[in-house]
């Protein structure tokens, strides 16, 4: 259910802030603004630093140096924020072909340890100072991740970001995806709804090389987003905005090839970009193993071999009444629908996932959990959803609401861009998971708002999903404002078997917490993202205990 247009424990280490700020430290008046995104284009260090891809032993680091030409840093890290015992360091080019981007991975490191690193440019100038952490091995009591999706800077304040950060409790970060927005100004948001100074660059749509750069840096230059990677290593994973709206392995519904060239160009560029700006690797999907207690399974679910969405409105194109329309719904679902050849992963993905699950429950691993990006849990629409149509709503989300209605009444699901639209490919999943016996712990994002499901396969148990709601961007309140949230949410889990609970009208982040007897999610949620802010408006929490594969 997108609504976009088509086209307080603490188990992380405590650290003295004014250590980890001293030396080159974050601006206070560092925000997006065009100031921050011409400073970022200064010589110097502008865009913080951030560190990701943590193994027990070691973990990448990320910074940028803008500079006339190519240049050599130097990068230390340490076990202490005054760097008198140096773990790892060497030296990496910053160089204009990656856009003065750099990811050094340090070695040798110890598992479960906080570290601190910097880096210092020839004329001895230094990056503020970044912590990160190494996987643990062995037993682990608790585990905490901090997980977020659907960041769009024109609709607010990443005051979800600012918020885990003041939290200082994870250990490790997840981002399920739509990092950033690929559209021009004016267009989601539009001029009307942007929030003043919460601006992108380019104006015009991302499509080259240069325009995701730029696009990365107006992000970068959010001081919110700056101060979370400075504290935390973070796991990503691109949904679809990180390229264009609705993408798959060959084109997306925001990408029209005679106007905007070759789709295979534009998905090179994005993923060249994405991997510049960002501590990721090469890898589109990989595993992680937190100790003895779980496996995390980053999953690639777009670009790489993603059959193209079907597409509603297509299939009642032509039909002018009712009955002719449920009935083109039916034919469909009875036949494309259930095509086993369409994938979300590919199958290549589908085995490699099949094999760990196995393996990490082999191992003795109580979790194994998807770090993915789209929602697994069955969905379809509720009735009210029609009834409770904003009169301003746009006309494609009313087509679409219309559509999404039939589609429900002829058993098809509200969202076929998530794995509902595709069936085959879900059941083989679910499959996957049972074979493994596996306690799976699915997380998600994509759809801005929040979602907590059973998920099942032919009335069998498979495991519990947690949708995170947007950091930013807007969820069905925006067009379903005369259905007050816990009627729709009444609906909703009413018509829809695995939902166990809805949040469709705010804003925020999730904190997940494994322990060997339990994984729970706490959905954190923030105050109106138009002001800038910290504090939270609410919270909701849900448990699933170990082996039960169902939420409390």
């Amino acid at each position: 259910m997108k609504t976009e247009p088509p086209a307080r424990s603490h188990s992380g280490p405590m650290i003295d802030r004014r250590s980890l700020f001293r030396g080159a430290a974050l601006g206070a008046g560092l925000l997006a603004s065009p100031a921050a995104l011409a400073a970022s284009a200064r010589p110097g260090f502008s865009s913080g630093v951030a560190s990701g891809e943590p193994s027990a032993t070691s973990v990448m680091l990320w910074t940028r140096y803008k500079a006339e030409q190519d240049v050599s840093l130097e990068w230390e890290m340490a076990a202490d924020t005054e760097f008198r015992t140096i773990v790892a360091g060497g030296d990496v080019e910053a160089r204009a072909e990656h856009d003065f981007c750099v990811k050094p991975v340090a070695t040798g490191l110890e598992p479960g340890r906080t570290y601190f690193y910097r880096f210092t440019a020839p004329d001895g100038s230094q990056s503020c100072m970044g912590r990160t952490m190494t996987l643990p091995v062995g037993d682990v009591a608790r585990y905490r991740l901090g997980v977020f999706s659907c960041s769009n800077i024109g609709f607010g304040w990443f005051n979800a970001y600012a918020h885990a950060a003041e939290a200082n409790e994870f250990d490790l970060l997840l981002h399920l995806g739509d990092y950033f927005y690929e559209y021009p100004g004016g267009t989601y948001p539009s001029a009307e709804e942007r929030v003043a100074g919460r601006d992108a660059w380019p104006d015009a749509e991302t499509i080259t090389l240069a325009d995701y750069r730029l696009r990365h840096a107006s992000y970068r230059a959010d001081q919110d987003l700056q101060r979370l990677t400075q504290l935390y290593p973070m796991i990503l994973g691109w949904d679809d905005h990180e390229s264009a709206n609705d993408s798959w392995e060959g084109g997306a519904e925001n990408h029209q090839p005679e106007n905007e060239g070759d789709w295979s160009a534009r998905k090179r560029a994005a993923k060249r970009a994405y991997r510049e700006w960002l501590p990721v690797s090469d890898d589109d999907w990989a595993s992680y193993e937190i100790g003895d207690l779980a496996t995390l399974f980053r999953l690639e679910t777009r670009l790489t071999a993603r059959s193209e969405q079907f597409n509603i409105a297509k299939i009642l194109a032509g039909k002018t009444d009712q009955e002719a329309m449920v009935a083109a719904l039916a034919a469909f679902r009875d036949d494309a629908y259930r095509d086993p050849s369409r994938t979300v992963m590919g199958m290549t993905q589908e085995a490699w996932l099949a094999d760990g699950l196995k393996a990490s429950r082999a191992s003795g691993k109580q979790w194994q959990v998807l770090v993915q990006q789209v929602v697994m849990g069955k969905l379809a629409s509720a009735s009210s959803l029609l009834d409770g149509l904003a009169g301003s709503a746009p006309d494609y989300v009313r087509r679409r609401l219309i559509a999404s209605s039939l589609a429900s009444k002829a058993g098809l699901p509200a969202n076929m861009d998530a794995w509902d639209g595709y069936p085959a490919a879900r059941e083989r999943v679910m499959g996957s998971a049972l074979e493994a016996d596996a306690n799976l712990v699915v997380l998600a994002g994509d759809t801005h708002n929040a979602w907590a499901f059973d998920l099942a396969q032919d009335g069998e148990r498979v495991g519990v999903e947690f949708a995170v709601q947007g950091v930013t961007s807007p969820g069905l309140e925006s067009y379903l404002g005369s259905v007050a949230p816990a009627d729709l949410r009444r609906a909703l889990v009413e018509r829809n078997e695995e939902l166990r609970w809805a949040d469709t009208s705010q804003r925020g982040y999730m904190a997940v917490e494994l322990t060997p007897q339990e994984a729970s999610c706490e959905w954190r949620f923030v105050g109106n993202v138009r002001q800038r802010g910290s504090s939270l408006a609410g919270t909701h929490r849900m448990t699933s205990a170990a082996g039960s594969r169902r939420l409390a």
